[in-house]
């Protein structure tokens, strides 16, 4: 007997537009900092969290609704995605005295950048 079934996976028009305005921004955050690879980080209800590095050790982040999402717009920006946020990957991101006054003051009870 011949396998009748589909794929009847269908994906909203929300859900690709979405996906598309996250893919734009990711080309946008690649092209200013002279590449982008990036990783995926579920962040529960919230959704997913797309990790950006460029390649000037610039980062930043952006976050999709769902898991899905996140790999949709990845793959439509043809972003190099890491498996874990570690090693190589991690010692690309450069940090200047914003962050680590800011993590000092965190984690001291200091005062708060502003």
């Amino acid at each position: 007997m011949a396998d009748t079934t589909e794929d009847t996976t269908a994906v909203s028009p929300r859900a690709e537009r979405k996906a598309a305005k996250l893919a734009k921004e990711i080309r946008a955050f690649g092209k200013e900092h002279g590449g982008v690879e990036g990783q995926l980080a579920h962040i529960g209800q919230a959704g997913t969290r797309i990790v950006l590095v460029g390649e000037d050790g610039g980062w930043g982040d952006l976050v999709a609704p769902t898991h899905a999402i996140a790999r949709q717009a990845a793959e439509k920006a043809e972003l190099t995605l890491h498996d874990e946020f570690d090693g190589e990957f991690a010692a690309k991101v450069v940090t200047g005295p914003y962050e680590w006054t800011r993590m000092a003051g965190i984690q001291l009870g200091g005062a708060a950048n502003a």
